[in-house]
Order: structure tokens, then C-alpha cells, then sequence
């Protein structure tokens, strides 16, 4: 069956099918060797507390905020008031590497893939489902060995000091981003959960509290607030009916500025014991004259060399000013910022930190359920706090460190691939259709523009002749291929003639 023409019945098969191929071409392993598959069967618990340098910490309030599908849950996190002003924010994150050991079959197939790729019809998860979302997840109940990163934090939001160490901790509540989110801000009832745990609101409202004053540091540091457009597949049975957009809000906020103060600790813990790391890194940009041209255009000015503060202060004003189309500036901003990448850090050699976020000590640590930086990372923190040596050489760190790069590039290409490909099935029925449009990007290589509902991009492969990005136009959907994911609108011209705009149809959306 062709699969522009497949029954909207088989709509999660086709974009499987996508997928896979897409995986394949991209050097990822799409599934399971059998050796990984041996030795998971002899995987039958989570790991056990071990040693007496691990910390028993499970009667704390600890809780864990993600998506509403979430299943794997890398960190949970508490907050205790202390003296002299300051708060104690700990994040505790998953063990992984109790479980799955370094050169094992499991661990050779998350060190070639490195990252869960998460595509609109499945997820190809770097570790087993039976260990990253049950044995080796921070599951609400379960008492599970952890990294924790414990920050002691000031009112106005600066990290005074940071310890890391192991722990035994047990997830009391799983909550969910949307829920919490409404509720914080006052537009929605506590999720029932909450409620169900004495103490645990007044908990999260200390939570809330530094959290938004880390945030307020970060940004006068010269933290970059972007926010681009970013969709999931909605199905009905295995029907695609919608791509809605994730935004967002207040509980994600809190997890994003808990996560960077605990990398930012790591990358400082493995400094001062004189262990070589795996840093993440957004290097100044190299097109900033671009960034500051785009400024420019928008009656703004920013400084002749990078600065990150500047565009902070430049993004927050056009956020405020215009808020409908930030997320196309946005877009724009951080494809001219380029890719972050891992680098090795040798204690006594200076390298840049991450321009987006403003601190220059940042390190992967907290998600290593779905990505193997981080298990890595967990490998030199554990090391060093039994005192020893890095487990890795500088060589094999080196690899380590271009390899996840890469394939952290070609996982990303494939969720594009597949998000393409469904926004093409979604419209598959609806050819000839008029649309409420925006240009999103215009250059010598095509115009783009995304449909506002369901907010879908494609290319205009007619009457793109005087379109600036920014625009609103009317457009009308010209053809789609599920397959390449591309998907072409021609310009409708609402003049007294009631004619379309001339010109040949292509093959846009890429």
C-alpha cells in the first residue's frame, strides 16, 4: 500500500515504518541486539543499597515532575529550609549505572545510540523499557539508589555552596507539568496527589519559590529566554487526529533551574577532585552578526562582539512586545546561536562555558535514563567519591565526547524526519484547503511559512515572490509527501478577482 495513500487506521504503522528506516539510515540501532536482550532477562530488581558511604534518604518529600506520559523518571527533588536565609534544594537522579555496567551488552547499545529518540509514533528507548521505566526509573513508591546533588541556595537566588553524594531515596508523588503548572499560577485546583501527601504542598511552594529566583539570577547573568514551537502527536487508537504544541510554564520552569544548578555542581565537584569530564557546551556564536542584524531590522541594537546579557535584554523586550511571533524569532536566534556539543574538560585548561544558559561550569547529569553523557558523568562522580581515578581516558573520553555530538545531531534529524512526516499525514486529506499562515523564514534557498491550527510548517512553493518573514498571509495546501515529510502551500491572494497567486507547485516543508 503507497503510504501517502495508507487509511487513517494504519497511521502509527506508517510512521513507524518511517521511523525505522529513519534510525537506520542515521547509523542508530532501532532495536535490541540479542545479547542486550540475554542479559536484561537476568535483570530482575533495581539495585540495592551498598556501601556505607550511601545515605538514607527516603523520608523526605521527594517528588517527581514530568510529562503527563512520562515513564522515564530521572530525578526527584525536595526542598528543606536552613538557616541564615539560605534553602536546601536537592536532586536526586537515578542510578543507572548500579544496573547497567560499563562494557556490558546493555551498555553497548546506549553507547551506540546515546540518547532515547523520541519520534510521534514511538520512542526507541537508549536503555530497556524494563529498566528505564521501571527498575533503574525513580518510580512514585520505590525505593531506588541515587546520585544526589544538594544545593544550598541564598534568597536572591545565587548557589552558595553544593555537595554531591549517593543516596537511597523514595519517590512520593509523581506529578505532572500541566497540573502543576495551573496550580502554582492560580488557575487550576492542587492536584489531587499533592493532597494526599501531608506537607508536601508547602514543600512545593518553597520549590516554586527559589526556583524563581534561580531563574531571576540566571537571566541577570545573561540567560537567554527562548521559546520556540514544539509539537506532539495526538492519537485517537492508532489514528493520528491532532499535533498540538508544548509550551511552556511555571512547574517546567522549576525542573529546567533545579537541572542546571545540579549539572552546573557536577561539572564544579569533578574540578576540585581533578577528574577530566564530559562538559556540554554552547560556544559565543560565530554568525552574531546576523544576530545582530535580525535586531536591527526589529528597531533594536545589540553590541558589535557576542554578549550574552545583551540578548537576553533583546529577547525579553520583543517577548513582551510581541509575544505571537517570539517563537519564529526565537527560531531564528537559535539556529544563528548554532549546536551545543560535548567537549572534555582537563582540570587546569580553560574552555568556554554555555553561552544560552550564562554559566561556564555545565555538565549533562541528570537525565541518564535517555542519555549516556550522563551516565558517563556518573561514572567519573562515582570514581571520585570512592576516591579513585577516572574510569576513562582522556582518548576515550575525547570519542566519547564527538561521538554523542553526533549522534545526538542524527537522533534529532530523525525526530524532525518523523514530526515532518506526520504533520504531512495529518494534512494527507485536506489538499486544497485555504489557511491563516506567517512566514516563518525567506532566503535564497525558499520562503517557509507555519499554519496556525494545527500549527504545521511547509514551504511556499507559490507566490513567495515579496513574503518577509513575519508576514500573515493566506495560503492554500498545494500537495504533501508522507514519506520525505514535505509539505507545499501556494499564496492565496484575496484580491477582487478572487485568483491565486501564479507560479509552479513544488516539493516544500524540508
Amino acid at each position: 500500500m503507497p503510504i501517502n495513500n495508507a487509511p487513517a487506521s494504519d497511521n502509527r504503522d506508517v510512521l513507524k515504518e518511517i521511523a525505522h528506516r529513519a534510525m537506520a539510515s542515521r547509523g542508530l540501532e532501532p532495536d535490541f541486539t540479542p545479547q542486550a536482550t540475554a542479559r536484561l532477562n537476568g535483570i530482575t530488581k533495581p539495585a540495592a543499597e551498598s556501601g556505607g558511604d550511601v545515605k538514607d534518604l527516603r523520608a523526605l518529600l521527594w517528588c517527581s515532575i514530568d510529562n503527563d506520559d512520562s515513564r522515564d523518571l530521572d530525578q526527584i527533588s525536595v526542598a528543606e529550609a536552613m538557616t541564615g536565609g539560605l534553602t536546601k534544594i536537592l536532586i536526586a537522579v537515578a542510578d543507572v549505572d548500579a544496573v547497567v555496567t560499563k562494557g556490558s551488552p546493555i551498555d553497548a547499545h546506549a553507547r551506540t545510540n546515546t540518547t532515547s529518540v523520541y519520534t510521534a509514533a514511538e520512542v526507541f528507548w537508549m536503555l530497556p523499557p524494563k529498566l528505564c521505566t521501571d527498575l533503574t526509573s525513580l518510580n512514585e513508591e520505590q525505593d531506588r539508589l541515587a546520585l544526589v546533588m544538594e544545593l544550598h541556595v541564598a534568597e536572591n537566588g545565587q548557589v552558595m555552596d553544593s555537595l554531591v553524594y549517593r543516596a537511597m531515596v523514595r519517590n512520593r508523588a509523581k506529578l505532572a507539568y500541566n497540573s502543576v503548572a495551573a496550580w502554582l499560577d492560580g488557575k487550576g485546583a492542587m492536584p489531587a496527589r499533592i493532597g494526599q501527601v501531608p506537607g508536601l504542598e508547602a514543600n512545593l511552594r518553597l520549590q516554586d519559590r527559589v526556583a524563581q529566583s534561580m531563574k531571576e539570577m540566571r537571566h541577570s547573568h545573561g540567560a537567554l529566554v527562548l521559546e520556540t514551537l514544539q509539537t506532539h502527536a495526538v492519537f485517537t487508537g492508532d489514528t493520528l487526529s491532532d499535533l498540538c504544541p508544548d509550551e511552556k510554564n511555571r512547574a517546567k520552569e522549576l525542573i529546567e533551574d533545579f537541572m542546571i544548578g545540579a549539572n552546573t555542581a557536577v561539572a564544579k565537584f569533578l574540578v576540585a577532585k581533578g577528574i577530566p569530564s564530559l562538559r556540554r557546551v554552547l560556544q559565543k556564536p560565530h554568525r552574531w552578526d546576523r544576530i545582530v542584524e535580525l535586531a536591527r531590522r526589529l528597531g533594536e541594537q545589540l553590541p558589535v562582539e557576542p554578549d550574552s546579557t545583551a540578548l537576553a535584554r533583546f529577547l525579553a523586550i520583543r517577548q513582551k512586545k510581541d509575544p505571537t511571533r517570539f517563537p519564529d524569532l526565537s527560531l531564528s536566534v537559535v539556529k544563528l546561536l548554532g549546536k551545543g556539543e560535548y567537549i572534555v574538560e582537563v582540570p587546569g585548561q580553560k574552555i568556554e562555558g554555555h553561552f544560552a544558559l550564562a554559566v561556564r561550569d555545565y555538565t549533562h547529569s541528570t537525565a541518564p535514563n535517555r542519555r549516556y553523557p550522563d551516565v558517563i558523568t556518573h561514572r567519573l562522580l562515582k570514581s571520585a567519591l570512592q576516591g579513585g581515578g577516572s574510569p576513562y581516558s582522556q582518548d576515550d573520553l575525547r570519542a566519547l565526547a564527538q561521538h554523542c555530538t553526533e549522534q545526538e545531531d542524527n537522533a534529532a534529524r530523525v525526530e524532525r524526519q518523523v514530526s515532518k512526516s506526520a504533520a504531512a499525514l495529518l494534512l494527507a486529506n485536506r489538499v486544497g484547503e485555504k489557511f491563516d499562515a506567517i512566514v516563518t523564514a525567506a532566503s535564497e534557498q525558499g520562503t517557509w511559512v507555519r499554519i496556525l491550527r494545527p500549527p504545521i510548517e511547509g514551504k511556499l512553493a507559490r507566490g513567495a515572490s515579496g513574503a518577509d518573514v513575519g508576514d500573515q498571509i493566506h495560503v492554500e495546501l498545494l500537495s504533501v509527501d508522507v514519506e520525505r515529510g514535505f509539505i507545499d502551500f501556494g499564496r492565496w491572494s484575496s484580491d477582487a478577482s478572487g485568483g491565486a497567486a501564479h507560479g509552479s507547485p513544488g516539493q516544500g516543508g524540508r
